[in-house]
Formats: C-alpha cells, sequence, structure tokens
C-alpha cells in the first residue's frame, strides 16, 4: 500500500494554529487603523468616527516633506538597485558552476546575513569621510545606502524566476543566429519582468520604510517619514500616527495588488 504524501495542512491542530497566528499578526495592524479614525486624541480610547487625523497629515508640511523625500529616495534605491540586482542574477545564473560561484551568492546576500546596525554604522563611518572631504551633504548617499541594502531584497525573486525559466527558448534563438543582446531582449527580458517587477516593488517598500540606515546615514533635515514618526513617537503619541500608518499599509496593499494582477497577465 502507498504511504500517504505529507501535507501539513492535515496534521493536527494545523487549522487552530494558523488562526491564532493569523489573528496575532493582523490584530494590531486592525487597531492601528481603527484607532486612525478615532475622533479625540487617544490611540486607545474611541471617541466617535472622525477623518480630522488624516486631513491634520496631509496639511502637516513636515508630513508632506517627509513624504515626498521618502517617494523621491525609495524610488531611486529602488531602480538603482533592480537594475543592479538584474545583472548580478543573469551573471550568476546564465553560466557554467565554478569554484567561487557559492561566495558570490554569499556576497551578494550579504546586507541579509549581517545585523542592519553593522551595516548602518558601517556607511556612517564611510559617508562621513566623504562628507568632510567634498563637502557634499545630499540625499544622494541616502539613495547610495538604500540602493546598496536593497539590492539583494531585488536579486532574490529575479534570481529565482530566472532559475524557473525553460531555457529553450533561449537556446533556439541562439541557434538561429541572434546575438547575446537580442537574445536577452527578445526572449529572456520578455519572461523576466515578473520577477523584475516583483524585486523592484519589494526594494522600494523595504527603502519606504527602512529607519535604521536612514538615522544613521542622513543629514539635518533630511527626515523621511518612518524616521519622522519615530521622533513623534518619542514625543507625543496621536491617532495622526495611526493615520500616516494606515496610509503606508493602504500603499503597501495597493503594491501588492497590482504586482498580482501584472504577474497573472504575464503569466
Amino acid at each position: 500500500m502507498a504511504s500517504r504524501r505529507f501535507d501539513i495542512r492535515q496534521q493536527t491542530g494545523f487549522p487552530t494554529i494558523a488562526l491564532i497566528c493569523f489573528f496575532l499578526l493582523y490584530l494590531p495592524m486592525a487597531l492601528v487603523v481603527v484607532f486612525a479614525f478615532n475622533a479625540g486624541t487617544s490611540i486607545a480610547i474611541w471617541e466617535g468616527f472622525s477623518l480630522r487625523w488624516f486631513q491634520q497629515a496631509w496639511n502637516n508640511e513636515q508630513v508632506v516633506s517627509a513624504s515626498i523625500r521618502s517617494v523621491q529616495i525609495a524610488s531611486v534605491a529602488a531602480v538603482v538597485a533592480t537594475v543592479a540586482a538584474t545583472m548580478a542574477a543573469l551573471a550568476t545564473t546564465r553560466t557554467r558552476n565554478y569554484r567561487g560561484l557559492t561566495f558570490k551568492y554569499a556576497f551578494i546576500n550579504q546586507p541579509l546575513m549581517v545585523p542592519e546596525i553593522v551595516t548602518a554604522v558601517a556607511l556612517l563611518i564611510f559617508f562621513s569621510r566623504i562628507k568632510i572631504a567634498t563637502g557634499y551633504s545630499g540625499l544622494g548617499y541616502l539613495m547610495i545606502a538604500h540602493a546598496a541594502f536593497c539590492i539583494p531584497f531585488a536579486y532574490l525573486p529575479i534570481r529565482a524566476r530566472l532559475e524557473n525559466m525553460d531555457l529553450s527558448l533561449e537556446t533556439a534563438a541562439a541557434d538561429l543566429y541572434a546575438t547575446p543582446w537580442n537574445v536577452f531582449r527578445r526572449v529572456t527580458l520578455p519572461l523576466l519582468w515578473p520577477g523584475i517587477i516583483a524585486g523592484l516593488m519589494l526594494a522600494f517598500v523595504i527603502s519606504l520604510d527602512d529607519v535604521v540606515i536612514t538615522e544613521f546615514v542622513k543629514s539635518g533635515g533630511q527626515d523621511t517619514l518612518p524616521t519622522y514618526m519615530l521622533g513623534q513617537l518619542r514625543r507625543i503619541v496621536t491617532p495622526e500616527i495611526n493615520a500616516i500608518s494606515t496610509v503606508f499599509l493602504l500603499i503597501s496593499v495597493g503594491i501588492v495588488t497590482i504586482f498580482f494582477f501584472i504577474s497573472r497577465k504575464r503569466d
């Protein structure tokens, strides 16, 4: 008699444990969203429904400037990280296995393995020397730091897509005398788009909500929205923070939804 295939969903207690995990994960988020619409100033006592905190955040110049700055940094960092990750993924998958390839995997994914605080301190020391030598203290340092940190996040989905792609189409194109560039442009890139989009969106979200590296690298007056929120939490907590967090959540859900429809269309 053939043994049944193992399925974790059929194990005793799995549905209960899964429901508990989902409850503990999403209950805090639900509370944040609910109290974003609180009419009072408390984040724990419901005093009626109101949109005052969303309006207050919208009219807060610091919130607006920090939001624009966050989007600018995240956009540049995501594009740079995705381009670099795409080239790295092609270089490490479209090649024969050789000594040192595993080391390259580990080197590319190094920011995932090293504590973020270590990376932040290293970037602080490195950029401080450059600031002294050049006198430049603009947003370029934050963009470079975020791009470097986001490369492995963009690299993983792109590499996974490349490894699961059928090589027969690329081989056929090469047999028909297509140049490597034409093979990449006509065959590899169209098939790779879902992975690139996934890497771009993941890098964008990671950069958008980063706090540790931003706190260490930024200069005066360069608060991003997460660092602004952290500063406000150290002073006084109002539902305005809940409103900002709710908008952040909606943006994340929107990005995931867009990626879902794009990937489904590509498939």
